[in-house]
């Protein structure tokens, strides 16, 4: 009975999997008394090593065809504020009282694309944190975040009663796309890697895998875990595949960009802060017009 290639079988299923190391080798004394069954043997080492390269492609090019093509761009955040005094003759309560508003915008540079992107488009959240000892615990907080009905806007505006200035913590949260993570710290400190996509991620331990020459020499789907492998995941040996299951616990939110503000009663001013981000590019492998 003609073996059937492992290869055909995936495609069929619409997967690659490893072979398993040993499942049709020959006996020894059949190697012994047909010499011509030592080409049959060298055929499935082959085998494996092709079923090896085309997974690890396929996943490449998976990721590949997702990822958008993006550049990086500088985005420029303007943080504003303005005062409108007490009007001593007013009669209304509310028209004497002083006032200060917060302006939160922004804008790509060097940006000649006919439609300009909306500057919350680049964000997450944001939070701004006003002095507490001023606004009290239930109102010192602003907070806007994205979600599956927000309609874009130019920036954030925050008006609040005040006559002194006030300090304030802005919290933004960019809006990655793919998704980024930051890293468990051991993880971290053992890929050189604060912040990447999952794929970079993974991508990167298996660049440490061939470095250190963890990939079991018998069967390739396992990983021998060195002593650091062995703190992070907890185990002495696992599958290649298993890992992006195991990352998910040591894959955290990516720290939020902090920046720190006067708000100025004495004297109108622009604070300017640039943010690298990334922009797309349109092209026609992604165009789906």
């Amino acid at each position: 009975m003609p073996l059937r290639p492992a290869l055909i079988t995936a495609l069929e299923h619409g997967r690659f999997l490893l072979p398993v190391l040993g499942y049709s080798l020959l006996p020894s004394q059949i190697r012994e008394l047909v010499p011509e069954s030592q080409a049959y043997m060298d055929l499935l080492a082959f085998e494996r090593k092709l079923d090896q390269t085309i997974m690890r492609k396929r996943v490449d090019i998976q990721e590949a065809l997702k990822r958008p093509m993006k550049q990086k761009r500088k985005l420029r955040l303007y943080i504003s504020n303005t005062f409108n005094p007490a009007k001593s003759d007013a009669d209304d309560s509310d028209g004497s009282i002083a006032s200060w508003e917060l302006r939160v915008e922004g804008k790509l540079l060097d940006d000649l694309s006919k439609q300009k992107r909306k500057f919350s488009s680049f964000f997450k959240s944001l939070v701004i944190e006003l002095d507490k000892d001023l606004y009290g615990p239930d109102n010192h907080l602003v907070e806007w975040h994205r979600t599956p009905t927000t309609q874009e806007t130019d920036g954030f505006q925050v008006k609040r009663p005040g006559d002194v200035s006030v300090r304030c913590t802005l919290l933004l949260m960019l809006d990655y796309q793919p998704p980024q993570f930051k890293l468990d710290p051991r993880l971290a400190r053992l890929l050189g890697i604060h912040t990447q996509t999952r794929s970079a991620i993974i991508q990167a331990l298996w660049q440490y895998i061939k470095t250190n020459k963890l990939q079991d020499s018998h069967d390739k789907e396992y990983i021998n875990c060195d002593k650091y492998f062995q703190q992070i995941f907890d185990c002495p040996r696992l599958k290649f595949s298993e890992i992006p299951q195991r990352l998910t616990n040591l894959l955290l939110p990516p720290d939020p960009i902090v920046i720190n503000h006067i708000i100025s009663f004495y004297n109108f001013q622009v604070s300017t802060l640039d943010l690298c981000v990334h922009s797309l590019c349109h092209s026609g492998l992604h165009n789906s017009e």
